[in-house]
């Protein structure tokens, strides 16, 4: 995958296994789009892409993190990205966003993504995954069409988790929702949100269902690769929170964009409108495996710390990707191997 250096931390990397540049340059070429969860690992991502892609991009941030000048000219005001400060709380806000910009595509990435921090706090993980959903789709619905156009795509982040346990794998989109712990209660509702305003509403969602995602960009340090990497440029033994065999796919996060820049473009094809989609990289890989990858990486000899304590975490989740292979004609590129050789020389290059 080629790169090219843009100042401390910014490598200005095209989505693996994107379609021409000129191809995808007609497609996004003027678009209004709407981010939310832009400060996150993919979003980040996604905005430089419309962005490089021509498109008008408006973005909600409700906090400011010091370190995120690292990820992207944008977020210093240097390009054309509109930001817009608040929460998805405010409906009215979300409301006088789409009109205000006349938005055509939304993407919806904005959530509390930390499955820890929703067994602690519960409530506002609710708060923000599920009505913050609501209120996007509802002010969608209210104020999302102007004349002459209106919005033709809400590309909407579920998750694996949504599906919580199964006693049957790999997860197909057909399979029920059942989800036990918080978290994945709120993707479960998520989803089942974005499923009714498509069906009741005749609103153009599509929902996106991804494994663990990481790559460049990750600034939550309690998720084990970005964890594991610091850990090691410290000088520390990485720490693994639970026994280090459950089983997850690591889902690199140029494919991810890919993945949404996807579905946004075939919106109108036949079996594409209101439906779930899985992504995954196809890769499987225990926690102490993908941990070990990184330190064969790094060239570190240090064993990690297993503390078992990790509590409420399905112990195997990974993806069927026939459906989107066939009606979306996606497939992953990026091999774990390769995501985590870029994924570490970007921390090597940003953290102290």
């Amino acid at each position: 995958m080629a790169r090219v250096k843009a100042g401390k931390g910014r490598w200005k990397t095209a989505p693996a296994g994107e379609k021409t540049g000129t191809d995808r340059l007609k497609q996004w070429k003027g678009k209004r789009v709407f981010v939310t969860g832009a400060t996150g690992v993919i979003g980040l991502h996604l905005t430089r892409a419309l962005e490089r892609y021509g498109a008008e991009v408006t973005v909600l941030v409700r906090d400011w993190v010091p370190r995120a000048r690292y990820l992207g000219e944008w977020l210093d005001g240097k390009g054309t990205v509109t930001i817009v400060r608040g929460d998805l709380s405010d409906r009215d806000l979300i409301s006088r966003i789409l009109a205000e910009y006349e938005t055509e595509v939304i993407f919806h990435l904005g959530a509390q993504t930390i499955v820890r921090a929703g067994n602690v706090s519960p409530v506002t993980t609710f708060a923000a995954n599920i009505a913050g959903t609501w209120n996007l789709l509802e002010a969608a619905r209210t104020t999302g069409m102007y004349d002459g156009g209106g919005i033709s795509a809400i590309c909407v982040a579920s998750s694996d988790k949504a599906y919580g346990t199964a006693l049957t794998l790999p997860y197909t989109e057909e399979m029920p929702l059942r989800a036990d712990h918080p978290y994945d209660v709120s993707k479960s509702c998520t989803d089942l949100i974005a499923r009714s305003y498509a069906v009741t509403y005749d609103l153009p969602v599509c929902i996106a269902r991804m494994g663990n995602i990481y790559g460049p960009g990750d600034l939550n340090f309690n998720r084990v690769i970005p964890g594991t990497i610091r850990s090691v440029l410290e000088g520390k033994a990485p720490v693994i929170r639970s026994d280090g065999t459950p089983v997850r796919e690591y889902f690199y996060v140029s494919d991810a964009v890919d993945a949404y820049l996807t579905m946004a473009e075939r919106i109108e094809r036949p079996g594409v409108r209101g439906q779930a989609f899985n992504f995954s990289s196809g890769e499987r890989c225990t926690v102490r495996e993908v941990v070990d990858l990184i330190l064969a990486g790094m060239g570190s000899r240090r064993r990690p710390r297993i503390l078992a304590t990790a509590k409420h975490e399905i112990q195997e989740q990974y993806l069927s990707i026939a459906k989107a292979r066939k009606v979306l004609a996606w497939k992953p590129r990026t091999r774990i191997a390769d995501g985590l050789k870029e994924t570490i020389a970007w921390y090597r290059e940003v953290l102290p």
